[in-house]
């Protein structure tokens, strides 16, 4: 299948969402790659498989599935002659331990799924190979007992390091030692066992410093008491990984030795979760197995789109038996056009193995070639309108129409003029249908819902419609002729009655008013615009600030471009046209109200209330402020 079918037809969504079902990212890669199959004996084999997998999954049952999320990566690591860490190997040993358990798995069921039992019984078994990497791989390192060598080098470092361990805690308790001592511990630096110093004692202890805190406040030493046998103990740990490097490499090497045999086990355990992942996704649709065939038939039953609701209208459907081209008609937004991406989209499901989303008995063709003209095909980068865009598309499947091809055609046509659009569009479906192919469009055009009718295998088909709700049913009518609805739609948005009538009569008979009719002149503006009449703004009037929205009281308005405005207790000159009156002084205060202390704040009129009234202590502060004036102009 082609990009553009793949792409309109939302087929690589379909494919994430397998993807996302899978264990294993070999099987991930290998999932990017499936195409739908025109086989009809493997598309079978793909639903059998598929069918049989949500058996088990169905009854609660979960397939041992281990070590498969990386096993391809760390075969590829072996082949390449590197060697693999401990927690590798044992993952390796569970993707062996797998391929052993999936065979007891389905011998266990293979009366409920006979053709993956029969995969199941070529899984190769490597139990030696499996046990051998869990005798000398414990808790993700390697074990004592792996070799004799290893356990004895082992056994020397822990005495080492409890010979270490008590000479630093003599060191520790030793009376003489005590003040120097940062804190009383045995730590660990690199290789070292040290003990903490206090950096001003540092020259006092005989030893190494081998690091200080980066505060320098603490030196940590190794005492020379412990100096040998950190070297000894230095030894031991490098003896130690060489010895480790040589059970790993013989591990790593018997996994080398079974390449082959692994990387059968790997594809087929492969194939085993990707036929897990089509049916748990299959499960989550509540899909179906189809009936498939090569005869060109499709059947769908109660279909639904996997992306939409699952309380949307599902779709009965039929094309190849009875009539082999579809012409289907109605009102934008009706679902004509999920109409075809659902046909599309269900087939290609069921070739690549899925079970769709659709009643019992749905049958679905397997076919050679699928193919799309569905959106704007509208391509900048080559100069392409819409409608060349479409014609592109179409002609480049018209070279590849055959049998077994079903082409999804949307508003063929469309885009130029309507009668040379619709004679095109006529001419493009029966070329298609002489090569062979399933054609089905969608159209508005009349010629095209005619062409429909008369031809002796096209059917047209209708999207319902609710003529009291103005809204689509999207239900597919077989055998109805469906129109826009344009004019049933204008008379409920209470257009002229008169219009309507003209609008029918126009579809009718083409008979357009032509005639030229004369319409009196309008008087010319003067050339001269008669200036605006400014209306002051009165103090007290309460307005709003249109750039910042603030609301504020004028406090002068002289006629002039600016206004003095309060707001937030600060008088300032704002544009006359960025004010706006909310409320005129008239409104908001008696007639007999002091306009002019709605610009002084409470101290200054309590102040002069004081004073009005005699207040002894007002005039006081009064005297103070006039001598404090003075000072300061002196």
């Amino acid at each position: 299948m082609n990009n553009e079918t793949i792409n309109h037809l939302q087929f690589d969504r379909i494919i994430e969402e397998i993807q996302t079902r899978a264990i294993g990212d070999y099987s991930k890669k290998r999932i990017a790659a499936i195409q739908p199959q025109s086989n009809l004996a493997t598309v079978r084999a793909w639903q059998k498989e598929t069918q049989e997998a949500r058996l088990i999954i169905d009854s609660s049952q979960h397939v041992p599935f281990m070590g498969l999320s990386q096993i391809d990566h760390l075969i590829s690591q072996v082949k390449k002659g590197m060697l693999l860490a401990p927690p590798e190997l044992v993952e390796a040993a569970d993707f062996l331990r797998s391929s052993r358990m999936i065979t007891k798995f389905f011998e266990k069921n293979q009366y409920q799924t006979p053709l993956l039992y029969n995969y199941a019984k070529a899984l190769p078994q490597l139990l030696e190979v499996e046990e051998e990497i869990y005798q000398k791989i414990h808790n993700h390192k390697v074990s004592d007992d792996a070799s004799k060598n290893l356990r004895r080098v082992r056994k020397q470092i822990n005495e080492t390091e409890s010979e270490i361990q008590d000479k630093l805690l003599k060191f520790l308790r030793h009376p003489n030692n005590k003040t120097m001592l940062q804190e009383a511990l045995i730590i660990k630096k690199g290789e070292h066992y040290t003990v903490p110093i206090k950096a001003s004692y540092k020259n006092k202890i005989a030893g190494t410093i081998v690091e200080q805190s980066g505060n320098g406040q603490t030196a940590f030493i190794e005492p020379n008491t412990v100096s040998k046998l950190n070297e000894r103990h230095a030894m031991l740990k490098a003896e130690e990984t060489a010895e480790e490097y040589q059970v790993l490499a013989e591990l790593t090497g018997l996994l080398a030795e079974n390449e082959e045999v692994i990387d059968f086990a790997l594809e087929t355990i492969t194939a085993f979760d990707i036929i897990f992942a089509r049916a748990k996704y299959s499960r989550d649709l509540n899909g179906i197995t189809p009936d498939v065939n090569k005869s060109e038939v499709i059947q769908i039953k109660k279909g639904r789109h996997p992306f939409l609701p699952k309380d949307a209208v599902p779709l009965d459907f039929s094309l190849g038996e009875e009539y082999r081209g579809l012409v289907i008609t109605g009102a934008n937004a009706g679902g004509k056009t999920v109409v075809l991406k659902t046909v599309g989209l269900l087939t290609l499901m069921t070739m690549v193995g899925l079970q769709i989303p659709a009643q019992a008995g749905t049958k679905i063709a397997v076919l050679d070639d699928l193919f799309v003209d569905i959106g704007d095909q509208q391509n900048m980068e080559n100069a392409l309108s819409t409608f060349s865009g479409h014609m592109h598309n179409i002609a480049q499947i018209l070279n590849k129409v055959k049998r077994n091809t079903l082409i999804l055609l949307d508003e063929i046509g469309s885009g130029t003029e309507p009668n040379e659009g619709a004679a095109l569009a006529v001419a493009i479906m029966e070329s298609m249908y002489e090569k062979g192919g399933l054609v089905v469009a969608t159209t508005h055009y009349g010629e095209i819902k005619r062409f429909a009718e008369i031809h002796e295998d096209f059917v047209p088909a209708a999207m319902a419609f609710d003529r009291d709700t103005l809204t689509p049913k999207y239900k597919l009518q077989v055998g109805e002729i469906g129109d826009s609805q344009a004019l049933w739609i204008a008379k409920k948005m209470h257009m002229s009655k008169d219009l309507i009538k003209q609008a029918q009569k126009y579809i009718d008979q083409k008979d357009y008013r032509t005639a030229k009719q004369t319409f009196a002149k309008t008087e010319e503006p003067s050339l001269f615009k008669k200036e605006k009449e400014i209306t002051l703004f009165q103090k007290g009037d309460r307005v709003q600030l249109t750039e910042t929205e603030a609301i504020g009281l004028v406090y002068h308005d002289e006629g002039a471009s600016q206004i003095e405005v309060l707001v937030n207790e600060e008088i300032s000159e704002v544009p006359r046209q960025r004010v706006k009156l909310l409320m005129s002084a008239q409104e908001l205060y008696p007639a007999d109200y002091d306009l002019d202390s709605l610009f002084i704040d409470y101290h200054t009129r309590k102040k002069n209330r004081d004073l009005d009234r005699g207040s002894k202590q007002a005039q006081k502060q009064l005297d103070k402020e006039m001598r404090e004036r003075r000072s300061n102009i002196k």
